[in-house]
């Protein structure tokens, strides 16, 4: 699903074009734009912040070295996730192979598209950006039983009951609420953010 736009925010084709005659508040934008899904690529393969740092300012230097002469600037999200992809791969390939092997059993199917790519990172932006809007307890509380946690894995019911110091019996009816007002949060973000 593609994320949709504010009205006044340009669409990427003419970012890109006002970014090749030299516009730097058109850089800004677009830098503005994908940071957090730029970042999200090398954090998702196990990588730390100094390498997604490199990896973040290498993509859009690189970027920038061929921004007159992309052939789809209106595709400028699928380019840059793909390179933001093959340097952090290239930086995974480089450690030691104990260390690349677990981390490349963390990345996902190298089979899904650029596009495919982009549109489940900006709808996992998406998610968090309405995870934020809630109230802190519902936040924790969904962020643990729907995204791995330490184990690799969310957290069992047990787990939050200790966490939360919430007795199991309400975890479920808790959850359904957290559940709702997440989905009502997600629909207004994407209703601002709709033409």
């Amino acid at each position: 699903m593609a994320r949709p736009r504010n009205r006044e925010q340009p669409p990427d084709q003419e970012l890109v074009a006002r970014c090749a005659r030299g516009d730097d508040r058109a850089w800004r934008e677009l830098v503005d734009r994908y940071r957090r899904l730029i970042y999200t690529i090398p954090y998702r393969m196990g990588l730390d912040p100094d390498e997604a740092d490199d990896v973040f300012q290498i993509t859009f230097t690189r970027l920038a070295e061929r921004i007159d002469r992309l052939e789809r600037p209106d595709r400028v999200r699928a380019w840059l996730v793909t390179t933001a992809r093959r340097l952090s791969l290239g930086l995974v390939a480089k450690r030691t192979p104990d260390d690349s092997e677990e981390i490349l059993a963390r990345i996902e199917d190298p089979g899904e598209s650029p596009s495919d790519e982009v549109a489940r990172l900006e709808d996992e932006q998406l998610v968090r950006q309405a995870l934020l809007q809630l109230g802190a307890r519902c936040a924790e509380l969904l962020s643990l039983l729907y995204f791995p946690q330490a184990s690799g894995a969310p957290a069992t019911y047990e787990e939050v009951s200790a966490r939360l110091d919430m007795p199991i019996g309400s975890i479920g009816p808790t959850r359904m609420r957290c559940l709702k007002k997440l989905r009502a949060e997600f629909d207004r973000i994407l209703d601002a953010e709709s033409p």
